[in-house]
């Protein structure tokens, strides 16, 4: 497990940290056939990392019926942090509609994690086995420790992404500015005005529009 953590923070990118997360609750979980983190905005399910078709048919029918565990707990306000059912062949009151529908697609089996840091919630790590009782109190605890790394290196990697993005909206919006001073004899600060004018005016990121200048030599 402490392998693991160090291992999640030194990836790259934030999908290689996902796919990371997910291939390590296969490799670490006892029972765990599947792996997959749910993100839950607006009623809109989005599958990230699924390590198998499992999880995306699973994810899909529980954004379709609009319940299911994961579904559940991907909003905190609404669910718990963590939830593991020993047999969804057996009734769920909670998810009457999900439950034998999953069943039928082949999940025995289920837990899920509430993936968050104090100041975001992130979505929901879900493990699947395709066998009934799979999940024991140990590995519930496997899986807890996972998410908990699992939240703080997604949070880590997200900003880095954000950061990387920021810096380089900041040197391309620099170049075109420099293309747009040594063009057409502008200060610095008329040349951003024509910047944020055009994206306004043509309802267009400002980004896009420096972009645009940087490829073009200006604006036609």
């Amino acid at each position: 497990m402490a392998s693991m953590a160090r291992d999640l923070l030194a990836q790259e990118s934030v999908d290689a940290t996902l796919e990371r997360i997910t291939a390590s609750a296969t490799e670490l979980v006892d029972g765990c056939d599947a792996a997959g983190i749910l993100v839950l905005q607006a009623r809109k399910v989005e599958t990230l990392a699924p390590t198998d078709q499992l999880v995306v048919d699973s994810d899909r029918l529980q954004e379709r019926l609009g319940e299911g565990p994961c579904f559940d707990v991907a909003q905190r306000a609404q669910g718990e942090r963590v939830f593991r059912i020993a047999d969804l062949g057996c009734e769920q009151q909670r998810w009457p509609a999900y439950a034998p529908q999953a069943h039928a697609l082949g999940v025995g089996s289920m837990m899920g994690f509430l993936l968050f840091t104090d100041d975001e919630d992130l979505g929901a790590l879900n493990l699947y086995s395709r066998k009934a009782g799979a999940f024991t109190e140990t590995s519930e605890l496997a899986g807890w420790l996972l998410a908990s790394h699992a939240a703080v290196a997604f949070s880590s990697a997200r900003t880095h992404a954000q950061m990387k993005q920021a810096v380089a909206t900041r040197h391309v919006i620099g170049e075109a500015m420099g293309i747009l001073m040594g063009s057409h004899h502008l200060s610095e600060e008329q040349a951003f005005d024509v910047l944020r004018r055009y994206s306004q005016e043509n309802n267009v990121k400002l980004r896009e529009v420096a972009r645009l200048i940087c490829e073009q030599g200006g604006l036609s």
